[in-house]
């Protein structure tokens, strides 16, 4: 921007330069054209000298610049920012600068699926196609969706990542409002079977772990929590009046955080089936409420690794091949809904799942169940009338 406007001249024998709805072309002396705009909002007068980050040497480039401009103020969408700097040219530049100032507000986890996200889709993409912030638009979006080499859940969290880059943006008035994504059949998510074992299954993996450890995986399943939970819950965490557990950490990319993964804090009545586990715990001098003898961290808490290997080989003894959080969390839960008749909002107030889609996953009936169900007798309405009056 120029401070001394004498240092300009209006060329008032260029036919686009005069005054227009808004905004001047204006000719400097050292033969190149730019643009000098009034902004209300700002109350300020801005002085544009490049288009697509070049010098204007042609009066029909600064007439172009002058039309979208006056094209943005007259459908409600201008914002100077777009125009005062090239500095947003570079989406991939954005996005990394986005993702270091949100670095301290998101979790471990979420860092690390954004970083991957813009390394290994998101930077490749917008090298290939070289467009400006604002100019991202749906058309734009749906050749990402394309180009991204994973799976529908998997495109799914890239397009996510850049869906809050682009409402960081927004709020920060980089861009005048926020393109339409994608419609999610166009993700062609499909959801994979939940794969869960009975109860009785369940248990028999839990004896043929080490008598000492476990007490944390009891835990898991008579509380229906994740294992990243159980691992840093404190004593302190247990509170005896109420009798309940108190869930307010968790692991987030091999890092204790002082949040749950949905960031609420959730209180947990202790099961009955656990009491006498919770009595006989053996004491210790660090802060958590589990810990293992074997454990190289501070407290002695389990880590993933420690549980899933204590997992691995007890499933290996009974031939069985499931996951740990598939074991543990999917399998007390498929329990509820198969084993125990619970409903689908019981198991969403156990779990604290906020939406009851959330739980929906569980309520896959096993064929014993649904055998069940189709064979109950059902008594035509008039034929129960009959009945109630006998």
């Amino acid at each position: 921007m120029l401070s001394n406007p004498s240092q300009l001249y209006y060329n008032n024998t260029h036919n686009g330069g005069g005054v227009c709805l808004k905004g001047k072309v204006y000719k400097h002396k050292q033969g190149y054209y730019f643009v000098k705009w009034y902004d209300r909002q700002t109350k300020k007068s801005y002085y544009l000298y490049n288009y697509n980050g070049e010098k204007m040497y042609h009066p029909k480039i600064a007439d172009k610049l002058l039309g979208q401009m006056q094209n943005d103020e007259e459908n409600g969408i201008f914002c100077i920012d777009k125009y005062l700097t090239d500095k947003w040219v570079d989406v991939s530049k954005y996005l990394w600068e986005w993702l270091g100032a949100i670095e301290k507000t998101i979790s471990p986890a979420t860092y690390k699926d954004y970083h991957n996200s813009i390394k290994n889709h998101l930077g490749p993409f917008f090298k290939q196609h070289n467009c400006r912030l604002h100019e991202i638009r749906y058309d734009i979006l749906v050749k990402l969706l394309n180009f991204i080499q994973r799976s529908g859940k998997g495109k799914m969290n890239v397009m996510m990542c850049l869906h809050s880059c682009l409402v960081y943006a927004w709020r920060s008035k980089r861009i005048p409002e926020m393109p339409p994504f994608p419609e999610k059949k166009h993700y062609r998510i499909t959801e994979p079977e939940i794969k869960w074992l009975s109860s009785d299954r369940q248990m028999a993996i839990v004896n043929a772990i080490p008598v000492e450890h476990r007490p944390i995986f009891l835990w898991l399943k008579y509380h229906l929590r994740r294992p990243g939970e159980a691992m840093v819950i404190h004593k302190i965490d247990y509170d005896p009046e109420l009798d309940a557990f108190i869930i307010r950490r968790s692991i987030s990319n091999r890092r204790e955080v002082e949040s749950t993964k949905t960031g609420a804090v959730h209180v947990i009545p202790c099961h009955p089936e656990f009491q006498p586990y919770l009595k006989r715990l053996k004491l210790s001098f660090g802060p958590y409420l589990f810990t293992c003898n074997t454990s190289r961290m501070s407290g002695q808490r389990y880590t993933r690794e420690i549980m899933s290997t204590l997992w691995k080989n007890a499933c290996r003894q009974l031939g069985e091949d499931i996951s740990l959080y598939a074991g543990m969390k999917h399998s007390s839960c498929c329990q509820f809904i198969n084993e125990a008749k619970g409903s689908m909002s019981d198991l969403r107030e156990i779990t604290d799942h906020a939406r009851l889609d959330s739980v929906k996953k569980y309520a896959r009936m096993e064929l014993a169940r649904k055998r069940e169900l189709m064979s109950r007798k059902v008594i035509p309405l008039g034929a129960r009338k009959v009945q109630d009056a006998l």
